[in-house]
Protein backbone atom coordinates (compact mmCIF):
# COMPACT_ATOMS: atom_id res chain seq x y z
CA UNK A 1 0.00 0.00 0.00
CA UNK A 2 1.63 3.95 -0.89
CA UNK A 3 2.36 4.93 2.05
CA UNK A 4 0.78 8.64 3.40
CA UNK A 5 4.51 9.75 3.33
CA UNK A 6 4.84 8.57 -0.31
CA UNK A 7 1.54 10.48 -1.05
CA UNK A 8 2.37 13.95 -2.66
CA UNK A 9 4.68 11.79 -4.95
CA UNK A 10 1.33 10.84 -6.75
CA UNK A 11 1.10 14.40 -7.61
CA UNK A 12 -0.36 15.33 -11.22
CA UNK A 13 -1.66 18.19 -13.12
CA UNK A 14 -4.91 17.96 -14.88
CA UNK A 15 -4.49 16.47 -18.10
CA UNK A 16 -5.08 18.26 -21.15
CA UNK A 17 -9.25 17.93 -21.75
CA UNK A 18 -9.47 17.94 -18.27
CA UNK A 19 -12.41 19.68 -16.70
CA UNK A 20 -12.83 23.57 -16.42
CA UNK A 21 -12.10 24.91 -12.74
CA UNK A 22 -15.12 25.54 -10.20
CA UNK A 23 -14.52 28.79 -10.76
CA UNK A 24 -14.81 28.83 -14.32
CA UNK A 25 -17.90 26.80 -14.08
CA UNK A 26 -19.89 29.70 -12.08
CA UNK A 27 -18.66 32.08 -14.01
CA UNK A 28 -20.00 30.39 -17.12
CA UNK A 29 -23.36 29.25 -15.20
CA UNK A 30 -23.31 33.21 -14.10
CA UNK A 31 -23.21 35.34 -17.13
CA UNK A 32 -25.43 33.04 -19.69
CA UNK A 33 -29.26 32.86 -19.73
CA UNK A 34 -30.54 28.99 -20.12
CA UNK A 35 -33.84 27.15 -21.67
CA UNK A 36 -33.26 24.70 -18.55
CA UNK A 37 -32.21 24.59 -14.93
CA UNK A 38 -32.31 21.40 -13.23
CA UNK A 39 -31.66 21.21 -9.48
CA UNK A 40 -30.71 18.24 -8.32
CA UNK A 41 -28.00 15.85 -9.44
CA UNK A 42 -29.63 12.23 -8.61
CA UNK A 43 -30.34 10.29 -11.79
CA UNK A 44 -33.89 11.92 -12.53
CA UNK A 45 -32.54 15.48 -12.95
CA UNK A 46 -29.35 14.02 -14.86
CA UNK A 47 -31.16 12.22 -17.28
CA UNK A 48 -33.21 15.04 -17.81
CA UNK A 49 -30.29 16.95 -18.41
CA UNK A 50 -28.98 14.47 -20.59
CA UNK A 51 -32.11 14.30 -22.82
CA UNK A 52 -32.89 17.70 -22.88
CA UNK A 53 -29.06 18.53 -24.30
CA UNK A 54 -29.58 16.37 -26.85
CA UNK A 55 -32.79 18.25 -27.75
CA UNK A 56 -30.70 21.45 -28.52
CA UNK A 57 -31.23 23.36 -25.05
CA UNK A 58 -29.18 25.48 -23.29
CA UNK A 59 -28.82 23.11 -20.00
CA UNK A 60 -27.90 23.86 -16.39
CA UNK A 61 -27.35 21.12 -13.43
CA UNK A 62 -26.48 21.78 -9.77
CA UNK A 63 -26.72 19.69 -7.02
CA UNK A 64 -25.98 20.50 -3.06
CA UNK A 65 -23.97 17.43 -2.62
CA UNK A 66 -22.05 15.08 -5.27
CA UNK A 67 -23.86 13.50 -8.06
CA UNK A 68 -25.74 10.34 -7.04
CA UNK A 69 -24.95 11.46 -3.66
CA UNK A 70 -27.65 10.76 -1.91
CA UNK A 71 -30.43 8.01 -3.25
CA UNK A 72 -29.19 7.29 -6.25
CA UNK A 73 -26.31 5.70 -5.20
CA UNK A 74 -28.24 3.80 -2.55
CA UNK A 75 -30.29 1.48 -4.06
CA UNK A 76 -30.58 -2.25 -4.72
CA UNK A 77 -28.16 -2.26 -7.54
CA UNK A 78 -30.24 -3.22 -10.04
CA UNK A 79 -31.66 -2.95 -13.71
CA UNK A 80 -35.29 -5.09 -13.09
CA UNK A 81 -38.29 -5.57 -14.88
CA UNK A 82 -39.82 -5.88 -11.54
CA UNK A 83 -40.95 -9.38 -10.54
CA UNK A 84 -43.37 -8.58 -7.43
CA UNK A 85 -45.29 -6.10 -10.18
CA UNK A 86 -46.61 -9.36 -11.49
CA UNK A 87 -49.29 -9.72 -8.08
CA UNK A 88 -50.82 -6.61 -9.23
CA UNK A 89 -51.57 -7.27 -12.56
CA UNK A 90 -48.88 -4.83 -13.99
CA UNK A 91 -47.95 -6.30 -16.63
CA UNK A 92 -47.40 -3.38 -19.06
CA UNK A 93 -45.80 -1.93 -16.43
CA UNK A 94 -43.40 -4.99 -16.48
CA UNK A 95 -42.99 -5.25 -20.01
CA UNK A 96 -42.35 -1.44 -20.29
CA UNK A 97 -39.44 -2.18 -17.35
CA UNK A 98 -37.82 -4.79 -19.24
CA UNK A 99 -37.48 -3.24 -22.64
CA UNK A 100 -35.65 -0.28 -20.68
CA UNK A 101 -33.53 -2.62 -18.48
CA UNK A 102 -32.21 -4.50 -21.80
CA UNK A 103 -31.90 -1.43 -23.29
CA UNK A 104 -29.49 -0.45 -20.73
CA UNK A 105 -27.67 -3.61 -20.30
CA UNK A 106 -27.31 -4.62 -24.05
CA UNK A 107 -27.09 -1.48 -26.12
CA UNK A 108 -26.70 2.16 -23.83
CA UNK A 109 -23.99 0.86 -21.06
CA UNK A 110 -23.06 -3.08 -21.33
CA UNK A 111 -19.52 -1.74 -19.87
CA UNK A 112 -21.98 -0.60 -16.81
CA UNK A 113 -24.23 -3.78 -16.45
CA UNK A 114 -24.36 -7.19 -16.05
CA UNK A 115 -26.30 -10.02 -16.12
CA UNK A 116 -27.54 -11.84 -13.07
CA UNK A 117 -28.88 -15.06 -12.68
CA UNK A 118 -31.64 -15.19 -9.46
CA UNK A 119 -32.99 -17.73 -7.20
CA UNK A 120 -36.06 -17.80 -5.52
CA UNK A 121 -36.36 -20.28 -2.96
CA UNK A 122 -39.53 -22.39 -2.08
CA UNK A 123 -39.64 -23.05 1.58
CA UNK A 124 -42.13 -25.31 3.24
CA UNK A 125 -44.99 -22.80 4.57
CA UNK A 126 -43.93 -20.11 2.68
CA UNK A 127 -45.82 -17.37 1.16
CA UNK A 128 -45.67 -18.94 -2.01
CA UNK A 129 -46.25 -22.23 -3.58
CA UNK A 130 -43.61 -23.99 -6.53
CA UNK A 131 -46.00 -24.33 -8.85
CA UNK A 132 -47.05 -20.08 -8.54
CA UNK A 133 -43.46 -18.77 -8.23
CA UNK A 134 -42.69 -21.69 -11.41
CA UNK A 135 -45.59 -19.68 -13.55
CA UNK A 136 -44.51 -16.00 -11.90
CA UNK A 137 -40.95 -16.36 -13.31
CA UNK A 138 -42.19 -17.99 -16.68
CA UNK A 139 -44.57 -14.74 -17.16
CA UNK A 140 -42.01 -12.78 -16.37
CA UNK A 141 -39.16 -13.98 -18.84
CA UNK A 142 -42.25 -13.88 -21.23
CA UNK A 143 -42.52 -9.84 -20.89
CA UNK A 144 -38.99 -9.82 -21.99
CA UNK A 145 -39.72 -11.87 -25.00
CA UNK A 146 -37.49 -14.90 -23.36
CA UNK A 147 -34.20 -12.71 -24.61
CA UNK A 148 -32.61 -13.52 -21.18
CA UNK A 149 -33.81 -17.70 -20.97
CA UNK A 150 -37.10 -19.07 -19.88
CA UNK A 151 -37.68 -18.57 -16.11
CA UNK A 152 -37.88 -22.22 -14.62
CA UNK A 153 -38.00 -24.21 -11.23
CA UNK A 154 -34.82 -26.28 -10.42
CA UNK A 155 -33.93 -28.51 -7.33
CA UNK A 156 -32.42 -27.13 -4.14
CA UNK A 157 -29.16 -29.57 -4.76
CA UNK A 158 -28.52 -27.59 -8.01
CA UNK A 159 -29.21 -24.17 -6.50
CA UNK A 160 -27.01 -25.01 -3.82
CA UNK A 161 -23.85 -25.13 -6.13
CA UNK A 162 -24.29 -21.83 -7.51
CA UNK A 163 -24.57 -20.78 -3.90
CA UNK A 164 -22.70 -22.47 -1.66
CA UNK A 165 -24.50 -20.93 1.45
CA UNK A 166 -28.24 -21.35 0.54
CA UNK A 167 -30.16 -23.14 3.52
CA UNK A 168 -31.61 -26.40 2.55
CA UNK A 169 -33.92 -26.68 5.42
CA UNK A 170 -37.02 -27.23 4.46
CA UNK A 171 -36.64 -26.33 0.59
CA UNK A 172 -38.86 -27.86 -1.78
CA UNK A 173 -38.09 -25.93 -4.91
CA UNK A 174 -36.09 -23.18 -6.70
CA UNK A 175 -37.48 -20.99 -9.18
CA UNK A 176 -34.96 -18.97 -11.65
CA UNK A 177 -35.23 -16.04 -13.54
CA UNK A 178 -32.55 -13.70 -14.32
CA UNK A 179 -32.66 -9.21 -14.58
CA UNK A 180 -29.32 -7.16 -14.78
CA UNK A 181 -27.39 -5.61 -11.99
CA UNK A 182 -24.70 -2.39 -12.12
CA UNK A 183 -22.98 0.17 -9.90
CA UNK A 184 -25.09 2.95 -10.00
CA UNK A 185 -23.15 5.63 -8.96
CA UNK A 186 -20.64 5.04 -11.79
CA UNK A 187 -24.04 4.90 -13.67
CA UNK A 188 -25.32 8.09 -13.02
CA UNK A 189 -21.75 9.38 -13.17
CA UNK A 190 -21.39 8.14 -16.82
CA UNK A 191 -24.80 9.96 -17.37
CA UNK A 192 -23.53 13.51 -16.59
CA UNK A 193 -20.23 12.89 -18.62
CA UNK A 194 -23.37 11.97 -21.75
CA UNK A 195 -25.06 15.14 -20.56
CA UNK A 196 -21.57 17.59 -20.77
CA UNK A 197 -20.49 15.33 -23.78
CA UNK A 198 -24.25 17.25 -25.16
CA UNK A 199 -23.28 20.42 -24.13
CA UNK A 200 -24.87 20.90 -20.59
CA UNK A 201 -22.83 22.44 -17.89
CA UNK A 202 -23.13 20.75 -14.44
CA UNK A 203 -22.22 21.89 -11.31
CA UNK A 204 -22.03 19.83 -7.67
CA UNK A 205 -21.65 21.02 -4.54
CA UNK A 206 -23.27 24.26 -5.36
CA UNK A 207 -26.90 24.20 -2.67
CA UNK A 208 -29.53 26.54 -3.86
CA UNK A 209 -30.31 29.44 -1.44
CA UNK A 210 -33.21 30.82 -2.85
CA UNK A 211 -35.24 31.28 -6.30
CA UNK A 212 -34.95 34.01 -8.78
CA UNK A 213 -38.44 35.08 -9.79
CA UNK A 214 -39.93 37.29 -12.86
CA UNK A 215 -43.04 39.15 -12.43
CA UNK A 216 -44.05 35.88 -10.37
CA UNK A 217 -42.62 33.20 -12.16
CA UNK A 218 -39.75 31.06 -11.42
CA UNK A 219 -36.35 32.47 -13.31
CA UNK A 220 -33.43 30.76 -11.48
CA UNK A 221 -31.88 30.24 -8.54
CA UNK A 222 -29.21 31.77 -6.04
CA UNK A 223 -26.96 29.69 -5.13
CA UNK A 224 -23.67 28.88 -2.47
CA UNK A 225 -20.53 27.05 -3.41
CA UNK A 226 -19.77 24.67 -0.99
CA UNK A 227 -15.95 24.29 -1.44
CA UNK A 228 -15.24 27.93 -1.20
CA UNK A 229 -18.40 29.88 0.03
CA UNK A 230 -18.96 31.65 -3.45
CA UNK A 231 -22.36 32.76 -4.12
CA UNK A 232 -23.74 33.30 -7.42
CA UNK A 233 -26.69 32.57 -9.40
CA UNK A 234 -28.57 30.99 -12.56
CA UNK A 235 -30.58 32.88 -14.77
CA UNK A 236 -33.33 30.01 -16.74
CA UNK A 237 -36.29 30.24 -18.77
CA UNK A 238 -37.52 27.12 -17.31
CA UNK A 239 -36.24 25.27 -13.84
CA UNK A 240 -36.84 21.72 -13.21
CA UNK A 241 -37.30 20.72 -9.30
CA UNK A 242 -35.54 17.41 -9.61
CA UNK A 243 -34.24 17.14 -5.46
CA UNK A 244 -36.09 13.80 -4.86
CA UNK A 245 -36.65 13.37 -1.04
CA UNK A 246 -36.12 17.44 -0.82
CA UNK A 247 -38.92 18.04 -3.89
CA UNK A 248 -40.94 19.49 -1.39
CA UNK A 249 -38.56 22.01 0.46
CA UNK A 250 -37.70 23.64 -2.74
CA UNK A 251 -41.51 23.56 -4.04
CA UNK A 252 -41.48 25.49 -0.86
CA UNK A 253 -39.30 28.02 -1.64
CA UNK A 254 -41.57 28.83 -5.18
CA UNK A 255 -44.88 28.80 -2.75
CA UNK A 256 -44.83 28.90 1.07
CA UNK A 257 -48.06 27.20 0.85
CA UNK A 258 -47.55 24.43 -1.31
CA UNK A 259 -48.98 21.10 0.27
CA UNK A 260 -46.82 18.20 0.47
CA UNK A 261 -46.82 15.98 -2.70
CA UNK A 262 -45.05 13.06 -1.52
CA UNK A 263 -43.94 10.56 1.30
CA UNK A 264 -40.74 8.87 1.72
CA UNK A 265 -40.15 5.06 2.38
CA UNK A 266 -36.92 4.25 3.59
CA UNK A 267 -34.63 1.02 2.54
CA UNK A 268 -31.46 0.02 4.04
CA UNK A 269 -28.78 -2.45 2.76
CA UNK A 270 -25.78 -4.14 4.29
CA UNK A 271 -22.67 -5.30 2.37
CA UNK A 272 -21.12 -8.53 3.44
CA UNK A 273 -17.88 -10.13 2.44
CA UNK A 274 -18.32 -13.35 1.27
CA UNK A 275 -17.14 -16.39 2.62
CA UNK A 276 -17.65 -18.21 -0.22
CA UNK A 277 -17.86 -17.51 -4.28
CA UNK A 278 -21.33 -16.58 -5.27
CA UNK A 279 -22.74 -17.55 -8.51
CA UNK A 280 -26.30 -16.30 -8.53
CA UNK A 281 -28.80 -14.03 -5.93
CA UNK A 282 -31.20 -14.46 -4.02
CA UNK A 283 -34.77 -13.35 -4.12
CA UNK A 284 -36.47 -14.80 -0.84
CA UNK A 285 -40.44 -14.08 -0.58
CA UNK A 286 -40.56 -12.40 2.93
CA UNK A 287 -44.53 -12.35 2.90
CA UNK A 288 -46.75 -11.66 -0.25
CA UNK A 289 -45.70 -8.45 -1.60
CA UNK A 290 -42.02 -8.47 0.07
CA UNK A 291 -38.80 -10.21 -0.94
CA UNK A 292 -35.48 -9.65 0.76
CA UNK A 293 -32.11 -10.22 -1.48
CA UNK A 294 -29.15 -10.80 -1.30
CA UNK A 295 -26.92 -10.10 -4.43
CA UNK A 296 -23.04 -11.06 -5.18
CA UNK A 297 -21.71 -7.50 -6.16
CA UNK A 298 -18.78 -6.00 -6.34
CA UNK A 299 -16.92 -9.19 -5.38
CA UNK A 300 -19.24 -8.66 -1.68
CA UNK A 301 -22.56 -9.75 -0.57
CA UNK A 302 -25.70 -7.33 -0.64
CA UNK A 303 -28.54 -7.67 1.71
CA UNK A 304 -32.18 -6.11 1.68
CA UNK A 305 -33.73 -4.06 1.51
CA UNK A 306 -35.94 -2.43 3.91
CA UNK A 307 -39.28 -0.90 3.21
CA UNK A 308 -40.73 1.84 5.76
CA UNK A 309 -42.27 5.28 6.08
CA UNK A 310 -39.83 8.04 6.71
CA UNK A 311 -40.75 11.16 8.00
CA UNK A 312 -37.39 12.87 9.30
CA UNK A 313 -35.15 14.76 7.47
CA UNK A 314 -33.72 13.51 4.56
CA UNK A 315 -30.37 14.00 5.30
CA UNK A 316 -30.61 12.19 8.50
CA UNK A 317 -31.57 8.94 7.27
CA UNK A 318 -29.12 6.25 8.27
CA UNK A 319 -29.18 2.42 9.04
CA UNK A 320 -30.37 1.66 12.73
CA UNK A 321 -29.69 -1.23 14.82
CA UNK A 322 -33.58 -2.32 14.00
CA UNK A 323 -32.52 -2.11 10.17
CA UNK A 324 -29.62 -4.61 10.52
CA UNK A 325 -30.92 -6.51 12.66
CA UNK A 326 -34.31 -7.07 10.36
CA UNK A 327 -32.53 -7.22 7.40
CA UNK A 328 -29.67 -10.37 9.04
CA UNK A 329 -33.18 -12.17 10.24
CA UNK A 330 -34.82 -11.68 6.64
CA UNK A 331 -31.96 -13.18 5.24
CA UNK A 332 -31.65 -16.09 7.60
CA UNK A 333 -34.25 -17.58 6.04
CA UNK A 334 -32.25 -18.62 3.44
CA UNK A 335 -28.86 -18.24 3.87
CA UNK A 336 -26.90 -19.88 6.39
CA UNK A 337 -25.88 -18.42 9.66
CA UNK A 338 -22.05 -18.28 8.51
CA UNK A 339 -22.98 -15.84 5.81
CA UNK A 340 -24.56 -13.48 8.26
CA UNK A 341 -22.06 -13.15 10.99
CA UNK A 342 -22.21 -9.11 11.93
CA UNK A 343 -18.04 -9.72 11.88
CA UNK A 344 -18.85 -9.39 8.03
CA UNK A 345 -20.28 -6.88 8.01
CA UNK A 346 -18.20 -3.71 6.09
CA UNK A 347 -20.32 -1.02 4.97
CA UNK A 348 -24.48 -0.36 5.25
CA UNK A 349 -26.22 2.31 3.58
CA UNK A 350 -29.84 3.94 3.04
CA UNK A 351 -31.77 5.59 1.05
CA UNK A 352 -35.36 7.43 0.46
CA UNK A 353 -37.77 6.02 -2.31
CA UNK A 354 -40.21 8.84 -3.17
CA UNK A 355 -44.07 8.09 -3.53
CA UNK A 356 -46.72 9.76 -4.98
CA UNK A 357 -48.54 11.05 -1.43
CA UNK A 358 -51.63 9.58 -0.26
CA UNK A 359 -52.30 6.27 2.26
CA UNK A 360 -51.83 2.85 2.16
CA UNK A 361 -48.92 0.64 2.60
CA UNK A 362 -45.18 1.77 1.19
CA UNK A 363 -44.56 -1.63 0.19
CA UNK A 364 -47.03 -1.63 -2.13
CA UNK A 365 -47.15 1.57 -3.97
CA UNK A 366 -46.12 1.79 -7.23
CA UNK A 367 -42.84 3.23 -7.64
CA UNK A 368 -44.52 6.02 -10.65
CA UNK A 369 -43.09 9.63 -11.51
CA UNK A 370 -45.29 12.55 -11.35
CA UNK A 371 -44.36 15.46 -12.93
CA UNK A 372 -46.03 18.86 -11.43
CA UNK A 373 -45.93 22.31 -12.00
CA UNK A 374 -46.08 25.23 -9.19
CA UNK A 375 -47.57 28.31 -9.04
CA UNK A 376 -44.38 30.06 -10.13
CA UNK A 377 -44.13 27.95 -13.04
CA UNK A 378 -41.46 25.79 -11.78
CA UNK A 379 -41.51 21.85 -12.40
CA UNK A 380 -41.07 19.29 -9.99
CA UNK A 381 -40.11 15.71 -10.78
CA UNK A 382 -40.44 12.92 -8.40
CA UNK A 383 -40.65 8.84 -8.23
CA UNK A 384 -39.54 6.49 -10.23
CA UNK A 385 -37.40 3.46 -10.88
CA UNK A 386 -33.78 3.46 -11.80
CA UNK A 387 -34.27 1.16 -14.26
CA UNK A 388 -36.05 3.46 -16.44
CA UNK A 389 -34.43 6.66 -15.76
CA UNK A 390 -34.10 7.44 -19.94
CA UNK A 391 -37.63 6.75 -19.94
CA UNK A 392 -38.28 9.41 -16.94
CA UNK A 393 -35.52 11.90 -19.03
CA UNK A 394 -37.57 11.40 -22.16
CA UNK A 395 -41.51 11.73 -19.82
CA UNK A 396 -40.07 15.12 -18.39
CA UNK A 397 -38.82 16.37 -21.91
CA UNK A 398 -42.23 15.56 -23.61
CA UNK A 399 -43.95 17.34 -20.86
CA UNK A 400 -41.74 20.54 -21.39
CA UNK A 401 -42.43 20.25 -25.10
CA UNK A 402 -46.43 20.39 -23.94
CA UNK A 403 -46.38 22.67 -21.54
CA UNK A 404 -49.01 25.80 -21.88
CA UNK A 405 -47.65 28.54 -24.87
CA UNK A 406 -44.69 26.07 -25.70
CA UNK A 407 -41.80 28.22 -24.32
CA UNK A 408 -39.33 25.85 -25.27
CA UNK A 409 -41.06 23.59 -27.77
CA UNK A 410 -39.72 25.54 -31.19
CA UNK A 411 -35.99 25.06 -29.52
CA UNK A 412 -36.14 21.99 -28.88
CA UNK A 413 -36.07 18.81 -31.28
CA UNK A 414 -38.66 16.54 -30.25
CA UNK A 415 -38.04 13.15 -28.29
CA UNK A 416 -39.40 10.92 -30.91
CA UNK A 417 -36.57 12.13 -33.58
CA UNK A 418 -33.64 11.64 -31.23
CA UNK A 419 -31.62 8.44 -31.07
CA UNK A 420 -33.85 6.31 -28.90
CA UNK A 421 -30.78 3.99 -27.39
CA UNK A 422 -27.73 6.60 -27.16
CA UNK A 423 -24.46 4.76 -25.42
CA UNK A 424 -22.96 6.37 -22.71
CA UNK A 425 -19.38 7.30 -22.99
CA UNK A 426 -16.77 4.21 -22.35
CA UNK A 427 -19.12 1.73 -24.41
CA UNK A 428 -17.02 -1.12 -25.11
CA UNK A 429 -16.94 -4.94 -24.46
CA UNK A 430 -15.92 -5.08 -20.85
CA UNK A 431 -13.94 -8.35 -21.84
CA UNK A 432 -12.38 -6.91 -24.37
CA UNK A 433 -10.79 -4.23 -22.51
CA UNK A 434 -9.98 -6.14 -19.56
CA UNK A 435 -7.66 -8.46 -22.07
CA UNK A 436 -5.99 -5.10 -23.31
CA UNK A 437 -5.32 -3.62 -20.33
CA UNK A 438 -3.95 -6.82 -19.58
CA UNK A 439 -1.59 -6.95 -22.77
CA UNK A 440 -0.74 -3.99 -23.01
CA UNK A 441 1.01 -2.72 -19.98
CA UNK A 442 3.72 -0.53 -20.07
CA UNK A 443 7.17 -2.49 -21.45
CA UNK A 444 9.50 -2.09 -18.64
CA UNK A 445 7.36 -2.28 -15.42
CA UNK A 446 4.88 -5.01 -14.29
CA UNK A 447 1.52 -6.16 -16.03
CA UNK A 448 -1.78 -4.38 -14.45
CA UNK A 449 -2.84 -6.99 -11.94
CA UNK A 450 -5.85 -9.00 -13.16
CA UNK A 451 -8.33 -7.76 -10.82
CA UNK A 452 -7.92 -3.80 -11.83
CA UNK A 453 -8.03 -4.41 -15.19
CA UNK A 454 -11.61 -6.49 -14.45
CA UNK A 455 -12.51 -3.43 -12.51
CA UNK A 456 -11.30 -0.74 -14.69
CA UNK A 457 -13.65 -2.40 -17.43
CA UNK A 458 -16.58 -2.34 -15.80
CA UNK A 459 -15.96 0.65 -14.31
CA UNK A 460 -15.14 3.00 -16.99
CA UNK A 461 -15.70 0.84 -20.13
CA UNK A 462 -12.98 2.45 -23.34
CA UNK A 463 -12.51 5.32 -20.25
CA UNK A 464 -10.13 2.61 -18.83
CA UNK A 465 -7.58 3.15 -21.16
CA UNK A 466 -7.41 6.26 -20.02
CA UNK A 467 -6.47 5.67 -16.46
CA UNK A 468 -4.05 2.94 -17.71
CA UNK A 469 -1.71 5.67 -19.65
CA UNK A 470 -2.07 7.58 -16.52
CA UNK A 471 -0.54 4.74 -14.62
CA UNK A 472 2.01 3.98 -17.01
CA UNK A 473 3.54 7.70 -17.22
CA UNK A 474 3.44 7.94 -13.59
CA UNK A 475 4.64 4.23 -11.72
CA UNK A 476 3.30 5.71 -8.20
CA UNK A 477 -0.33 6.15 -9.79
CA UNK A 478 -0.09 2.08 -10.91
CA UNK A 479 0.02 1.29 -7.08
CA UNK A 480 -2.99 -0.32 -4.89
CA UNK A 481 -4.74 2.78 -2.77
CA UNK A 482 -5.39 -0.35 -1.24
CA UNK A 483 -3.89 -4.01 -0.47
CA UNK A 484 -7.39 -5.73 -0.44
CA UNK A 485 -9.06 -3.94 -3.51
CA UNK A 486 -8.69 -3.39 -7.22
CA UNK A 487 -8.19 0.34 -7.38
CA UNK A 488 -5.36 1.88 -8.12
CA UNK A 489 -4.09 5.53 -7.55
CA UNK A 490 -4.26 6.81 -10.96
CA UNK A 491 -8.49 6.31 -10.63
CA UNK A 492 -8.04 9.10 -7.60
CA UNK A 493 -6.33 11.70 -10.13
CA UNK A 494 -8.88 10.67 -12.89
CA UNK A 495 -11.60 11.35 -10.67
CA UNK A 496 -10.55 14.92 -9.76
CA UNK A 497 -9.69 16.03 -13.26
CA UNK A 498 -12.52 14.62 -15.41
CA UNK A 499 -15.19 13.49 -12.84
CA UNK A 500 -16.01 15.88 -10.48
CA UNK A 501 -14.57 14.65 -7.16
CA UNK A 502 -13.83 17.31 -5.05
CA UNK A 503 -13.66 15.51 -1.78
CA UNK A 504 -12.26 12.08 -0.24
CA UNK A 505 -16.31 10.59 0.19
CA UNK A 506 -17.10 11.80 -3.56
CA UNK A 507 -13.78 9.20 -4.31
CA UNK A 508 -14.20 6.54 -1.90
CA UNK A 509 -17.62 6.28 -1.72
CA UNK A 510 -18.97 7.06 -5.64
CA UNK A 511 -15.90 6.75 -8.00
CA UNK A 512 -14.32 3.58 -6.47
CA UNK A 513 -15.47 0.69 -3.94
CA UNK A 514 -13.25 1.43 -1.55
CA UNK A 515 -15.44 2.61 1.04
CA UNK A 516 -18.29 -0.39 0.68
CA UNK A 517 -15.30 -2.54 1.30
CA UNK A 518 -14.63 -0.97 4.30
CA UNK A 519 -11.40 0.28 3.07
CA UNK A 520 -11.47 4.02 3.58
CA UNK A 521 -9.50 3.79 6.28
CA UNK A 522 -7.76 7.32 7.98
CA UNK A 523 -4.49 6.94 5.43
CA UNK A 524 -6.22 6.07 2.63
CA UNK A 525 -8.27 8.78 3.03
CA UNK A 526 -5.67 11.44 3.99
CA UNK A 527 -3.67 9.85 0.69
CA UNK A 528 -6.47 11.18 -1.95
CA UNK A 529 -7.51 14.60 0.21
CA UNK A 530 -3.67 15.45 -0.69
CA UNK A 531 -4.41 14.00 -4.42
CA UNK A 532 -7.40 16.04 -5.03
CA UNK A 533 -5.71 18.93 -3.51
CA UNK A 534 -2.84 19.42 -5.78
CA UNK A 535 -4.91 20.77 -8.77
CA UNK A 536 -2.32 22.85 -9.87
Amino acid sequence: MTTLQSVPALGTHPASGSLPSRAETREQLSRATYDLLVIGGGILGISTAWHAAQSGLRVALVDAGDFAGATSSASSKLLHGGLRYLQTGAVKLVAENHFERRAVSREVAPHLANPLTFYLPVYKGGPHGAAKLGAGVFAYSALSAFGDGVGHVISPAKAQRDVPELRTDDLKAVAVYRDDQMNDARMALMTVRAAVDAGAVVLNHAAVTGLRFTRGRVTGAELKDGVDGTEFGVTARLVLNATGPWVDHLRKMEDPNAAPSIRLSKGAHLVLKRTRPWRAALATPIDKYRITFALPWEDMLLLGTTDEEYEGDPADVSVTEADTAQILDEAAFSIRDQQLSRDLITYSFAGLRVLPGGPGDTSKAKRETVVTEGRGGMLSVAGGKWTTFRHIGRTVMNKLAALPGHPLAEDMEPMNRLPRKLPLPGIANPNAVAHRLLIDGPAPGPRMAPDTARHLATHYGSLAFDIARLANENPALAERVHPDAPEIWAQVAYARDHEWAETADDVLRRRTTLTIRGLATDEVRDGVEKLLADRD
